[in-house]
């Protein structure tokens, strides 16, 4: 058997990455850095080493960690901050271009760019509208990324993975995207593919999250009013500006961004096209995750609070007016309550702990009354161990917050199996 390809975690939460990629043989986490800041208690780092051990594990902030003590590596993962990728200034060295201090994928970058020996694969996640910040110019902080990751010599696949399209029993959407290094067996086996042909069929993601190849979009032609068919074409985007015109220019002034859900870029092009999942096998539901005993008290709704819920669930309109006097009409819908068990459920976010009335929290009927979900509940949903984030130090409230960071293990599973196959 060839031997395990050696990762390291960045940003590691409470170890997602780790939890996918060592179910798989091929995979060993040989450093992490899980590092909070402003906060006193790093909750986070704390479960992470109780679960895998302190070897190799770092705690401290990623930008004071010099490169020279991360070892090298043959995988970088890292679910990194959605922020302002901008390019700021100019650096008189060689170093060329940097961006601003506290911008976390800056931290990757400088990594990737001091490494003599870089990482042959880069798996990476965020969240979803980073194909589409800022407001002011679509798509450039995605473009930055891009440009970066080209310029150090990476082709890039990304793909938009909503969990529960593929069976897993949250909807939690997270764009996902791999660097390949060139010359690497799958830089060298995507660069001699057909494009169109690896993002619909044989590239990393098709092959574990399949795509409905016959996917059309339906438009109204301005003519007739009829609607019609049209086949999703992949487009194709000439890239070959360098980082600072990518910062400074890239999409500005548009409306909307250049990017679709799903993509490749290579050789300075960058190929794009929207794409919807294909899966038919079994859907898992909240039902399917449920604690069946043992529910403590305090996650029952009381009754004395129900009506708060109920008002903060249901849907609202209300007449606004600006500080200078223009006035409108601000709304948002009715969220379900309870929700229903039938189906997968929404996305865990930070603020989901608590046991104080909210709109975001998940509400759930068992055996004829309301309740939250428990920490274990949360857990499962992410598709992580039961009580994993379990430890004395921990409340149940941070419990939630650290699901509502995490993300959902099952996806990185398939990733890295797909990896070893098109590897």
């Amino acid at each position: 058997m060839d031997k395990k390809l050696k990762v390291i975690e960045l940003f590691a939460g409470v170890g997602g990455f780790r939890l996918g990629l060592e179910s798989i043989d091929n995979f060993e986490v040989i450093w992490s850095n899980q590092w909070e800041p402003m906060t006193k208690v790093q909750h986070a780092s704390i479960i992470y080493e109780k679960r895998f051990g302190n070897f190799g594990h770092s705690n401290k902030d990623i930008e004071s960690v010099p490169t020279s003590d991360i070892p090298n590596h043959d995988v970088l993962c890292a679910g990194f901050p959605c922020q302002d990728y901008s390019v700021a200034s100019t650096l008189k060295n060689s170093k060329g271009l940097i961006g601003k201090k506290g911008v976390l994928w800056w931290s990757i970058y400088r990594i990737l760019s001091d490494k003599q020996k870089k990482p042959e694969i880069l798996i990476l996640e965020n969240v979803d509208r980073l194909l589409n910040s800022p407001s002011s110019q679509r798509g450039r902080d995605f473009g930055v990324i891009l440009k970066s990751l080209d310029e150090l010599g990476y082709a890039v696949e990304w793909r938009v993975i909503n969990a529960a399209d593929y069976g897993m029993p949250q909807r939690r959407r997270r764009i996902f995207f791999l660097g390949f290094l060139k010359n690497s067996s799958l830089y060298n086996k995507l660069n001699s593919s057909d494009i169109e042909s690896w993002i619909l069929r044989e590239g990393v993601f098709a092959k574990e999250f399949p795509i409905n190849k016959n996917y059309s979009k339906i438009k109204e032609d301005k003519k007739t009013g009829k609607l019609i068919k049209t086949p999703t074409v992949v487009e194709e985007i000439d890239f070959k500006e360098d980082l600072l015109s990518v910062s400074k220019n890239f999409n500005k002034n548009a409306k909307k961004t250049v990017f679709k859900n799903t993509g490749v870029m290579i050789n300075g092009k960058i190929f794009t096209v929207a794409t919807l999942p294909e899966f038919s096998g079994n859907k898992k539901t909240i039902k399917d995750i449920m604690q069946k005993t043992n529910i403590p008290d305090e996650f029952y709704l009381s009754n004395d609070k129900l009506e708060k819920w109920k008002e903060l669930k249901g849907a609202k309109r209300k007449e606004k007016t600006t500080a200078d006097g223009f006035t409108f009409t601000w709304s948002e819908g009715a969220v379900a309550f309870p929700d229903s068990k039938d189906k997968p459920s929404r996305t865990i976010i930070t603020s989901e702990g608590g046991s104080s009335p909210s709109r975001v929290k998940h509400v759930i009927e068992d055996k004829g009354k309301l309740r939250r979900l428990t920490p274990v509940e949360l857990e499962r949903l992410n598709m992580f161990p039961d009580n994993h984030t379990k430890d004395e130090s921990v409340t149940d409230g941070k419990r939630a917050f650290l699901m509502g960071n995490a993300l959902v293990v099952g996806v990185v599973e398939k990733i890295g199996k797909s990896l070893m196959q098109n590897r």
